[in-house]
């Protein structure tokens, strides 16, 4: 028997329209597309899934990373396909699907990995949920317009830690560190160690490194001084909270950031014709030696 699938779809892309009747004749070839929604809508209600038992995405990266924070209630694997620029997190493109469908839509077992979500949790809320809210790369204290230094106070398991000074801070799991982690000079983790990574943004001391810790703390940030004023007439901003470089929210001085493991983790298809560290070195470059020019 086949699948059934949910497939949400990026209709913002010219190229997943292009591909999308050929995807939904690969999957009604092997499996059945049961519902077909667009990626860019809100939380799917249980009763909009209809029973699927597997998720397909048509779009990028950063697709399949907003349906992850989006889906993650129904703890179905997502399977995604990617048409757009990198394709690092999204396995499948449209040449693999075809050679593949048959395998991931007639009901075979998948190869399905868990990958850890963080919930951010801000306090006192000033509207925000108090139970906060998921990223699936990274949680990112961002000093913002007018670009004046920031000062967070750290705390890991109730520990206090230090303060510091600088542009702000990334909290990341394994699989966002080779996004803006990676950028800002964190380290890479393997998606298999459950760890999260604290990256600081340029901060103002030669002390201050990037650390990872267990994925089991708790990190608490405190914000003791932030741009609260935007400072440059016609630029609105100030310090934010930013999830998965997708969703901000502006935050206040006083304020306390709690940071955690969410319990449900977001559930992805792996590609049996690739790994990690080889998409690492193909896709991201990992390693790969300087372009020499014969003079």
């Amino acid at each position: 028997m086949g699948r059934s699938v949910l497939l949400l779809v990026n209709r913002a892309k010219p190229d997943v329209l292009a591909a999308l009747p050929e995807v939904r004749s690969l999957i009604n070839a092997h499996g059945r597309v049961v519902a077909e929604l667009d990626a860019n809508g809100h939380a799917i209600a249980l009763a909009e899934a209809k029973g699927a038992d597997l998720i397909v995405v048509l779009g990028g990266d950063g697709t399949l990373m907003g349906q992850s924070r989006r889906c993650v209630h129904l703890g179905l694997p997502m399977l995604g396909v990617n048409l757009g620029k990198l394709g690092f997190m999204a396995e499948f493109d449209l040449a693999a699907l075809r050679v593949q469908a048959p395998s991931l839509f007639d009901g075979s077992a998948l190869q399905v990995q868990d990958r850890p979500m963080l919930r951010a949790t801000l306090e006192p809320a000033h509207g925000s949920s108090p139970e906060g809210a998921l990223a699936h790369n990274d949680v990112v204290i961002t000093a913002g317009p007018p670009y004046r230094m920031i000062t967070l106070a750290i705390k890991i398991d109730g520990t206090p830690g230090p303060s510091f000074t600088g542009d702000g801070l990334i909290v990341s799991t394994p699989i966002g560190s080779t996004a803006y982690n990676a950028s800002a000079g964190g380290a890479i983790i393997s998606p298999e160690v459950e760890a999260m990574a604290l990256t600081p943004m340029a901060a103002h001391s030669l002390a201050f490194r990037p650390v990872v810790v267990p994925a089991r703390s708790m990190i608490e940030i405190t914000l003791e001084r932030v741009n609260d004023d935007p400072g440059i007439p016609g630029l609105a901003g100030g310090t934010a909270l930013v999830l998965d470089g997708q969703v901000a929210s502006r935050v206040h001085a006083g304020q306390r950031i709690t940071i955690r493991k969410d319990p449900r983790p977001a559930r992805f298809v792996r590609n049996p014709q690739s790994s990690y560290w080889t998409t690492l070195i193909s896709k991201l470059r990992w390693g790969a030696a300087p372009v020499l020019r014969s003079s």
